[in-house]
């Protein structure tokens, strides 16, 4: 019975951090959820050598092969999901903005990591 309770927080896990990346990186290119371009910082803006519309894309290719290393390999997407998680919260940390979801980003960094540890 444990095994089985077990194995479907793994799967519900693995679905959740495979389907969601894909979906937001899908998103990058049309902004239906939100504009991306929002949790930006103004200062790393101008450091880009691209447009922010192309870097946006590039973040969207980038997490949905995140999302679908997930659903192939938990064990080695998990650590890509929470590391990106990681790295846009500090992100958001350090320009000071959306504070709130740089906290979600960090609970959901840890879940991506119980992924990691289910599926040993």
């Amino acid at each position: 019975m444990i095994l089985a309770n077990v194995q479907k927080v793994q799967n519900l896990l693995k679905y959740t951090f495979g389907i969601v990346p894909i979906v937001a990186g899908l998103d990058k290119f049309t902004n239906v959820l939100t504009d991306w371009s929002q949790y930006m910082s103004t200062g790393l803006v101008e450091l880009l050598p691209v447009d922010i519309g192309i870097f946006m894309d590039i973040i969207g290719v980038i997490e949905i092969a995140a999302g679908i290393v997930v659903l192939v390999r938990p064990q080695i997407g998990g650590y890509i999901v929470a590391l990106w998680l990681v790295l846009i919260a500090l992100v958001l940390i350090v320009t000071g903005n959306h504070l709130d979801v740089a906290v979600r980003d960090l609970v959901m960094a840890i879940a991506a990591l119980s992924l990691v540890k289910l599926s040993e």
